[in-house]
């Protein structure tokens, strides 16, 4: 692949503007700090214009870093340990065995049998089992990389939609996306249904404000179903699916289960597998297992009943790549937040905001930790950095305590629709290849000002309604 030179000038202006204009950083912030701050931006950039693939550029930043001792070696291998990272690529061994054995393409065809007429209505049943699988599934990335995306990349196969043949926009793109926003918001309808979450939960009750999970499930309810029932239709709109309806697909998709026959060994074992795996993630938290394990477990048993060999993990591309470019971005995220630039970042806001009425400060603390998430590849991260300090700034401004805890975790998930490295679950499915990051920013942009007022607009109102504030 030939390397884009000239796309590398803005990411380096960008970069060097910012690492000589640290004789002007404000008090507070190390220079080591805002050296990784221009290191940071830079790299970010440089994922935009992509001079290379994302794992090339992530390299070269991480290149750079060690060679400007930002950071030891011995601290930035470190980065290659994170169980979100290696639970995405077990993700995508998972999703390997789907379809190898055909039990990918033979759920896809009980998909098309049962909802195939049109791709909106394909859209909403995929979005209906992540909204079953989600209160139980305290792993959003489990729930996307091991439950869903097997399912949808096998309908886009099914349909000769792939982007190696350049037809990703016949069907898959339009699934891949639809289904990465169903489960932002099913991330933020249920406590368990993602771990920052419940980072969230034990933050506000470091602050005396307790939070059940049938409390936030009905804060959630309104402004989450009107998300669900609306962005796969906006989705359907702002980046329309080239197959639209599918009139012979019952039909078809009857004959080509015919054709497959009865289930193989390989299937069964798959099949039972992948049970097991499900069962485990969502009893993970009374059995004391992380979901990154289960993970593996589940790979171990491909490996050894002969479903996977060894060269299958092997050639996964797609887990490799994003063991590689995601491992170093959520690496130089955790240290601006070491360094003490995120805490810096979270203390200037609260200056600014003293004298202003309780819901104006409300509705600047959301906004900034929304569009902050540009600064993360992790939602874990993010709520660990900033909950706690604009929660503060929320109640010593005067907000109601349990409207300011539950509104800042709701923007904790959904500030997911933001980048393609804002969570797990976005590496995913924008690692799949379906949506080109352009598309990918641009789309967010949309739907995240839409999420800002369906969850502050509409929430607010149905939270006072239900008498949270």
């Amino acid at each position: 692949m030939a390397v884009k030179y000239k796309a590398f000038t803005l990411p380096v202006i960008l970069g060097l503007v910012v690492w000589l204009a640290s004789p002007l950083r404000p008090a507070g912030i190390s220079l080591v700090a805002w050296h990784l701050l221009a290191l940071f931006l830079a790299t970010i950039v440089a994922c935009i214009t992509q001079p290379l693939p994302l794992a090339g550029v992530a390299i070269l930043g991480l290149t750079v870093l060690l060679v400007l001792r930002i950071a030891s070696i011995e601290t930035a291998i470190q980065a290659f340990a994170n169980t979100t990272v290696w639970l995405i690529a077990m993700a995508y061994m998972i999703s390997r065995g789907f379809s190898k054995t055909g039990l990918g393409q033979r759920w896809a065809l009980w998909f098309v049998k049962l909802f195939g007429k049109k791709t909106l209505g394909l859209a909403y049943a995929i979005e209906g089992i992540d909204l079953v699988t989600a209160p139980a599934t305290p792993s959003n990335t489990a729930r996307a990389g091991g439950i869903i995306y097997p399912i949808i990349k096998s309908l886009s196969e099914t349909f000769g939609s792939t982007p190696k043949q350049h037809t990703e926009r016949d069907i898959g793109a339009y699934l891949i996306f639809t289904e990465f926003h169903a489960n932002t918001v099913t991330s933020a309808m249920f406590m368990t249904a993602m771990a920052p979450n419940l980072i969230a939960l034990g933050l506000a009750a470091s602050f005396g404000i307790k939070i059940s999970w049938f409390g936030w499930f009905l804060a959630a309810l309104v402004p989450g179903l009107i998300c669900l029932v609306t962005v796969p239709y906006l989705v359907y709109r702002l980046y329309p699916p080239k197959i639209k309806e599918t009139p012979d697909a019952r039909d078809w998709a009857q004959r080509e289960l015919a054709k497959m026959g009865p289930m193989t060994v390989s299937e069964k074992l798959m099949l039972g597998i992948f049970g097991l795996a499900l069962v485990l993630w969502i009893f993970s938290g009374m059995l004391g297992l992380d979901a990154t394990v289960v993970a593996f477990i589940a790979v171990a048993l491909l490996l050894l009943t002969g479903v996977l060999t060894a060269q299958d993990v092997l050639h996964e591309t797609g887990a490799w790549n994003v063991v590689v470019w995601f491992s170093i971005l959520i690496f130089m995220a955790n240290q601006l937040n070491q360094l003490g630039f995120i805490p810096w970042l979270s203390r200037a806001i609260s200056s600014q905001l003293k004298g202003l009425n309780w819901l104006t400060v409300l509705l600047v603390l959301v906004i900034v930790y929304f569009y902050s998430h540009y600064l993360f590849a992790s939602q874990a991260a993010h709520v660990t950095a900033m909950y706690s300090a604009l929660l503060g700034v929320a109640l010593a401004a005067g907000v109601p305590h349990l409207l300011a805890a539950l509104l800042l975790t709701f923007t904790s998930a959904i500030y997911a629709s933001t980048t393609h490295y804002a969570n797990g679950p976005a590496s995913v499915f924008f690692g799949s290849g379906y949506v080109p990051q352009n598309d990918w920013w641009r789309l967010n942009f949309i739907l995240g000002l839409y999420y800002l007022v369906i969850w502050v607009g509409v929430g607010l109102g149905w939270m006072k309604l239900i008498g949270i504030w």
